[in-house]
């Protein structure tokens, strides 16, 4: 794999500093630029067209998921990173509508950081592990109060193999591609899995991925 461009945007001096610091583990990474807020984020990201964006969730200016839209709209194939003191659902959800490719919690950050950046770098998403098992322990209370049970079993194995390509960040098209199916009936697969299991776009296609440990 060719080095691994990688912008940092955090208003702290001190964490971006810790975070070159750990990037400098990473074999043939490179950190072509330092944001120190969110405007300058997205105007650096236009100038330096990283592979990996390492994206502080809270910033003065444009916080990072207004960030992360920005320049998701503007490239497509950026690989944002947010990284973040929240494990609510809400704002994860928040950041994989905005584009963002992974979510990691910053007191992880040591531990998975490193592994975020290669995985991202690579189209694949990441997510903190506590995320995993905070969302599922939530998942789960969620539908035992209502007294619900999960549809995952409903979905024909074409449905899952569709799932689980669609929460790794491929397009239909791409998807269509893999599965040797025409793109109408991948989106046929498509619109059928999200009616089984009641999400509603893409964000929550992955969030109920990382839910259910088919991606991590």
């Amino acid at each position: 794999m060719s080095a691994i461009r990688i912008l940092v945007a955090d208003d702290h001096g001190i964490v971006r500093k810790g975070l070159r610091s750990l990037l400098d583990g990473l074999p043939g990474a490179e950190i072509v630029g330092e944001a120190a807020d969110g405007r300058e984020a997205v105007r650096l990201a236009a100038e330096l067209a990283p592979d990996v964006i390492v994206m502080d969730i809270g910033m003065p200016g444009l916080n990072g998921i207004d960030a992360t839209a920005q320049i998701v709209k503007r490239d497509p194939r950026a690989g944002v990173i947010i990284l973040s003191v929240h494990s609510d659902e809400s704002y994860i959800l928040r950041a994989l509508g905005a584009g963002a490719k992974g979510y990691l919690l910053k007191d992880s950050a040591d531990a998975d950081l490193l592994r975020a950046v290669e995985s991202v770098a690579r189209g694949r998403p990441f997510f903190s592990p506590a995320i995993t098992e905070t969302l599922l322990a939530d998942y789960m209370r969620y539908l035992q109060q209502r007294g619900l049970k999960d549809s995952y079993d409903l979905l024909t194995d074409r449905e899952k193999e569709v799932l689980q390509l669609l929460a790794q960040g491929k397009s239909n098209k791409e998807v269509a591609a893999l599965l040797r199916l025409s793109t109408y009936t991948v989106d046929t697969h498509r619109n059928n899995l999200m009616q089984k299991l009641n999400l509603h776009n893409t964000a929550e296609i992955v969030l109920y991925a990382v839910r259910k440990k088919i991606i991590s």
